[in-house]
């Protein structure tokens, strides 16, 4: 087997690959299997743009509490990209696609480290329970051209480590 580097079955250090082991648990520390992910990436100058010419696009599309806590940036349009990446990403982790659910059925709530959450209601919460989902964990960067999602949706012994 040879990958793009052309290093074949051996690490960057010149030793031989280990094989990938499926059969252990996706997280050793006992957060549960990872049941989907997903990854999105939305342009920050179009979110702006579709907030300025939309008025009820940030409504339907974002919590009241998503938008106080974008409205309270210098520039909200990177905040929003970066939620609304978010809730593409999940709908992605379920293996749904758009229109599955309300975009607002689906809310990133931030801790007071700023550690993003989920909060999932109406239909997506129960498709996330039809799909057997106990957990989640989300990541999400942005800088001034686009922002990025990573959610990862875990199984129903996801609760434990929550």
């Amino acid at each position: 087997m040879t990958d793009e580097s052309g290093a074949g079955d051996r690490a960057p250090s010149g030793r031989p690959r280990e094989p990938a082991d499926a059969s252990g648990p996706a997280d050793p520390g006992g957060a549960g299997h990872v049941i989907g992910l997903g990854v999105d990436l939305c342009e920050v100058d179009r979110m702006r743009t579709v907030l300025g010419r939309t008025p009820g696009f940030a409504d339907r599309t974002f919590t009241a509490a998503e938008q106080q806590y974008c409205r309270r940036a210098r520039d909200p349009a990177e905040r929003f990209a970066a939620r609304f990446a978010a809730k593409e990403a999940v709908l992605k982790a379920l293996g749904a696609g758009l229109g599955a659910c309300r975009f607002t059925d689906i809310e990133v709530a931030r801790a007071d480290s700023g550690a993003p959450s989920l909060r999932l209601h109406g239909a997506a919460a129960t498709l996330a329970s039809e799909r057997g989902v106990g957990g989640w964990r989300i990541s999400l960067t942005h800088t001034k051209t686009m922002a990025e999602a990573v959610v990862i949706a875990l199984g129903p012994d996801a609760a434990r480590g929550d």
